[in-house]
């Protein structure tokens, strides 16, 4: 037998190759115990109580949201959320029937609940009613628990819906402005942990609790019983003219606050089983349109500012004006005439306007539209989804898209955009950002908006003024008369873009009239459309009954 050691004392080679093998396999023992022990202890650690932690997020107070007169528009209140730990439920299936028995729906919603062979935590029912959880926790069922939470509350359900917002079930905003302040309102989700033994079953005394941080309320600027009065008038008038969307805004122009604002259909926000499409957004905000006329005043405006016309320069009309291979006519059929600028202002003429247009330059109409803020640009209103307008540079313009620009098609605005620039009118050419906040309490304080002029030019101002009252005493907005007050305004019938065809749908219009009180000591303007409406109206009379009404609610003077 060969000796294992040499003579000179040196281990043979192969013997020394099995001892560097088990050498290398001890140390990679040795650093794998090092690994495991020293350098992750911390993490097997975290993990192995985490195995054994049931982490439950407890729901923060939300911030109420007020009107302006101090309304709860939604709220939190009190509620339970029930939960269970399956594996000390011994008969699901009879459980179940008694719950569904008192929360309501079938008992196979619980069975799955009940059932689950994975946890020993698993939700019932999230931000139950009260008088239903205290009616499942006198059944008084082993394995059956409750948590204290809460759940929005929206007291004047529709009213108001589009605006307010909904949230979800963990309380972050979805829609509206429960939406776009929801980092104000929503508040610090807190943690409930409980430790689970052998089996899943909750080890009693172990629990860990991290409190919710509530969250701020905030005091927006609708008057939620004008806001009532305006969907309801707009509700009406949509359904009697056959329209597709009633759209108001009340805005004040003397410092943007929007006093009522909704576009149908409505949101009930107690009622969201059934949401209607486009009900869940401001249309009037989120939604641009071709205004037609009542952007007239706009070019205008603009005509007087550079002194090209008077009110009572006279401009010959032709029944039809020639514009490259188009014609350009009025609304309704006429013979060619002669007309002042006040007239042509008052019987909405089209060929007037274009006429008044080509005079002024197509150019610095299209310059002054950007200086009134009627092109691309957002309002900046703090409601998620704003639209912006649509107007192609002046460069591209054939001629009959410049004439067709001075009265308001072959473009696009929002309600809001145009229902701003109105403002400027009565408040010496100012308009201020448009917005719903107006203050947040526990900030202490009020929020401040941008003011911006739009013009100087007082005597421009007006001269407008007055010839809008001219629309409504002798023109096409007689039907928005009020007696005992001065009302200026301008009608829009605007047709309207056909997406299959890429014309103008037939016998079908968005019907507008933008209005407000000149001589009075309000600053109030307010927007009434319906859009898609299959016949020739006006919208006039529900500016008057909005108005009627908002006059003898803020005791609105003739000066």
């Amino acid at each position: 037998m060969r000796d294992r050691i040499t003579g000179n004392g040196e281990l043979s080679g192969r013997t020394a190759i099995i001892l560097l093998v088990f050498l290398v396999i001890a140390l990679i023992f040795v650093v794998r115990l090092v690994d495991l022990h020293i350098v992750k202890h911390g993490e097997y650690t975290q993990d192995a109580e985490l195995s054994r932690t049931v982490d439950v997020e407890l729901s923060p107070k939300r911030g109420t949201i007020y009107d302006r007169n101090g309304n709860v528009l939604a709220t939190d209140v009190e509620a339970s959320t029930i939960y269970c730990n399956p594996n000390e439920i011994k008969d699901p299936e009879g459980v179940s029937a008694q719950l569904a028995a008192i929360l309501g729906g079938d008992k196979g919603d619980y069975v799955t609940a009940l059932s689950r062979p994975d946890t020993s935590f698993s939700y019932i029912e999230r931000k139950a009613d009260l008088d239903k959880a205290d009616k499942v926790r006198a059944l008084e069922i082993p394995g059956i628990y409750f948590l204290s939470d809460t759940k929005r509350e929206y007291p004047y359900g529709e009213v108001g819906g589009q605006i307010i917002g909904l949230v979800d079930i963990d309380g972050n905003g979805l829609t509206g402005l429960e939406l776009y302040y929801d980092e104000v309102l929503s508040g610090t989700v807190g943690h409930l942990y409980m430790e689970q033994g052998v089996g899943g079953m909750l080890i009693a005394g172990t629990s860990e609790r991290e409190e919710a941080v509530n969250g701020q309320d905030i005091v927006i600027s609708i008057d939620i019983e004008m806001q009532e009065q305006v969907e309801k008038q707009m509700k009406d008038a949509a359904k009697r003219m056959g329209g597709d969307s009633g759209q108001c805004i009340l805005l004040d122009g003397s410092n943007g606050d929007i006093i009522a604002a909704c576009s149908t259909p409505l949101l009930n926000l107690n009622n969201t089983a059934k949401i209607k499409t486009g009900a869940t957004e401001l249309q009037c905000v989120t939604s641009a349109f071709e205004p037609g006329s009542i952007f007239k005043p706009v070019t205008m405006l603009a005509a007087l500012e550079e002194g090209v016309v008077e009110p009572s320069t006279k401009i010959y009309c032709p029944a039809k004006l020639k514009a490259d291979e188009y014609y350009v006519s009025d609304a309704h059929e006429r013979s060619s005439q002669t007309f002042s600028v006040s007239t042509i202002m008052a019987q909405s003429s089209n060929v007037g306007l274009s006429l008044i247009g080509k005079k002024l330059g197509f150019e610095t109409l299209y310059n002054k539209i950007g200086a009134y803020h009627l092109d691309e640009e957002l309002t900046g209103i703090d409601y998620p989804g704003e639209a912006a307008g649509y107007l192609s540079n002046v460069a591209d313009w054939s001629t009959i898209q410049a004439y067709n620009v001075t009265f308001g098609q072959g473009m696009s605005v929002t309600p809001l955009q145009i229902c701003r620039f109105y403002s400027a009118l009565v408040n010496e050419g100012n308009i201020c950002s448009p917005h719903f906040l107006i203050s947040k309490p526990q900030d202490g304080g009020e929020v401040t908006y941008e003011t911006t002029s739009i013009t100087d030019n007082q005597k421009a101002i007006k001269k407008l003024n007055k010839m809008l009252i001219g629309v409504v005493k002798n023109g096409t907005g007689a039907s928005a008369a009020i007696d005992g007050f001065d009302v200026a305004g301008k009608t829009g019938t605007a047709e309207y873009a056909d997406e299959e065809s890429g014309g103008y749908v037939e016998g079908s219009y968005n019907l507008s009239f933008v209005g407000y009180l000149p001589n009075s000591d309000s600053d109030l303007v307010c927007f009434v459309g319906v859009t898609h409406v299959p016949t020739d109206s006006t919208t006039t009379a529900i500016f008057k009954d909005i108005m009627t009404y908002a006059i003898g609610r803020y005791n609105i003077n003739q000066q």
